[in-house]
């Protein structure tokens, strides 16, 4: 599908008026509902410390974010000289993350507001992530949206290929009963943005992870610094406003 160059207002394709009304909206996790990056990687290192002996720091895990665990694990264990066994350290990692997030990790700007307005709505809200499932359980619980805030959770388990293939949004969108067309997904990473354009539905990029100027030029619907502050015409199309 051909994109437009991104417009200087708020919303990246058509910021005159409003589009295809939304019924659907799949979140990406990290970066759009909560920032737990630094958390993960601080439980990683602590995992590689007590598991293999040695000592990275959390900046060596900023390259393999989102890229699921093999990626996640293995490259940085290969920096190391060291190699991953998984689901062995993932596992570990996981225990020793939810003591880590316990009182330190708050939802983004909006998150409860948004999420609870398009429910009123009616609009059908999943969440999918590259993380695990068992991540994805204690950040729910850890930022208080309990599950059934969401019609679908799909997690790294549920598919075969990471972003920026589009698999995991599709799979999403097929979890809610909705086609592409009719769904958004919002995400924050170049390889998640571009699987979310890839996936047929409309992508509302945010810029917690990086600046807007690295995400216009890849066409988004709609660009917002968080679900707080959300452009006027995008809340039209979801019907809230």
């Amino acid at each position: 599908m051909h994109r437009t160059p991104p417009q200087t207002g708020d919303r990246a394709r058509d910021p005159a008026g409003g589009g295809r009304r939304i019924r659907g909206i799949v979140f990406d996790m990290d970066g759009v509902l909560c920032d737990s990056e630094e958390l993960m990687a601080e439980a990683s290192c602590a995992m590689f410390r007590e598991t293999h002996g040695v000592s990275p720091s959390t900046s060596d895990f900023h390259e393999f974010m989102g890229r699921g665990s093999e990626s996640y694990f293995g490259g940085v264990a290969r920096k190391h000289g060291v190699t991953a066994v998984l689901p062995r350290d993932r596992d570990r990692t996981y225990e020793i993350f939810r003591e880590v997030i316990r009182g330190r990790l708050r939802p983004l700007p909006g998150v409860i507001e948004f999420t609870s307005a398009a429910r009123a709505a009616g609009i059908r809200l999943a969440v999918a992530t590259s993380a695990d499932p068992i991540k994805l359980d204690a950040i729910l619980v850890e930022i208080g949206l309990p599950h059934a805030t969401f019609d679908a959770l799909v997690t790294a388990e549920d598919v075969t290929r990471n972003k920026p293939d589009p698999e995991i949004f599709v799979h999403a969108m097929a979890r809610i009963g909705l086609p592409p067309a009719d769904c958004v997904v919002v995400e924050d990473t170049i390889p998640g943005i571009t699987a979310a354009l890839g996936s047929g539905g409309r992508c509302l990029a945010l810029h917690t992870t990086f600046a807007r100027e690295r995400i216009e030029p890849l066409r988004p619907d709609w660009i917002a610094p968080d679900l707080a502050h959300l452009p006027a015409v995008f809340l039209r199309d979801c019907g809230l406003a």
